[in-house]
């Protein structure tokens, strides 16, 4: 905008859509409902599994005629194929046209589909920039048999993947927005290519009736791998509990952000101290409740974080203090999911 003879620019916005691996579905969720279609990273896109188990993310587009070929137009899964509602055309996991109603399947009537990877029933699509192929790799699934099965929560709102997963750097939040205490950075931040680690200490305290029933001595180590994964593993020392939390951000359409929350705990067979309410609990059942408390937890903390995000503005030359390190080298390690000459 402009005040008399001076131009004032406006500070530029983030790339809506950085590259990387983002949040699709769970695999219960597409064999569930069989379709879906859904707005994802700024692309209309339809998500199914065939009888083989294999998912298919394809643009939501026949390369026939162009009709969509989501469960609201008519669209369905026959035999394992994508059925077009238009004229009948199939489509198998790969995208190819397999069949049509009153001809041979053309050759080139080709879906657009996106790569996708899965961990622990959690199924990722890569969005390149330009369409460009993968550029590294999702880290391999977290072993052991003796975990929970997965606890999940999402939210959406106003927001930016860069925005929210700075958070992992920035130790000054978690004292002003989620009051945790004696927050302590360990080691520094190390990156390697796409890959960022943060790891801290820190102490949280559970009251009841204003009294402090509990004080939770906690270790956080935070796996990045581009902005839309982020995986945190979580031991708390006075109990001997470890805890996974996946983080994952994606953009909905340029302007909304889904986030989703996922968490698992380790089986809790001798914890090192007495657990309130739970001590004649089998271990089984004790696991799942503590996830549940624990997802609960997690929750709150992300809606105190949401008033902030969806109403916060992306400085890109930030006023840091001597303790915002961290903060520039994260966003140094941001550049390489942006386009060289963003519009």
């Amino acid at each position: 905008m402009k005040t008399g003879q001076q131009e004032i620019k406006e500070p530029r916005a983030l790339y809506p859509f950085p590259e990387g691996w983002y949040f699709v579905a769970t695999r219960k969720t597409i064999e569930k409902k069989k379709l879906i279609q859904r707005t994802w990273m700024g692309e209309r896109i339809v998500v199914w599994c065939d009888d083989e188990g294999r998912i298919c993310v394809a643009e939501d587009l026949c390369p026939h005629l162009g009709s969509e070929l989501g469960p609201e137009v008519g669209g369905a899964v026959r035999n394992g194929c994508l059925v077009c509602p238009f004229h009948g055309f199939e489509y198998d996991a790969t995208g190819q046209c397999v069949k049509t109603p009153y001809a041979p399947a053309p050759r080139t009537a080709r879906l657009n589909v996106f790569e996708t990877r899965e961990i622990l029933g959690l199924v990722f699509a890569w969005r390149g920039v330009g369409g460009r192929p993968p550029q590294w790799r999702l880290p391999e699934e977290p072993g052991g048999d003796d975990w929970s099965d997965l606890e999940t929560w999402s939210v959406r709102f106003t927001g930016h993947p860069q925005e929210t997963t700075e958070n992992s750097v920035d130790d000054g939040h978690l004292r002003y927005v989620h009051g945790f205490g004696s927050v302590t950075r360990v080691g520094t931040i190390e990156v390697d290519g796409s890959y960022l680690k943060s790891s801290f200490d820190f102490t949280r305290s559970q009251t009841f009736a204003g009294i402090n029933i509990y004080t939770y001595d906690v270790s956080a180590v935070t796996h990045v791998h581009g902005l839309g994964y982020s995986f945190v593993e979580v031991r708390e020392h006075g109990l001997g509990m470890e805890t996974r939390l996946w983080v994952l951000a994606t953009p909905v359409d340029g302007d909304m952000l889904e986030m989703v929350l996922v968490s698992q705990v380790k089986r809790l067979r001798k914890p090192k101290r007495a657990i309130i309410g739970m001590r004649f609990l089998p271990p089984g059942l004790r696991t799942r409740v503590m996830n549940k408390i624990i997802i609960a937890a997690q929750k709150r903390d992300v809606l105190s974080d949401v008033v902030i995000w969806d109403r916060k503005h992306y400085i890109p030359r930030p006023r840091l203090c001597s303790s915002d390190g961290e903060i520039g080298t994260f966003r140094r390690y941001c550049e390489q999911f942006y386009p060289e000459h963003p519009d």
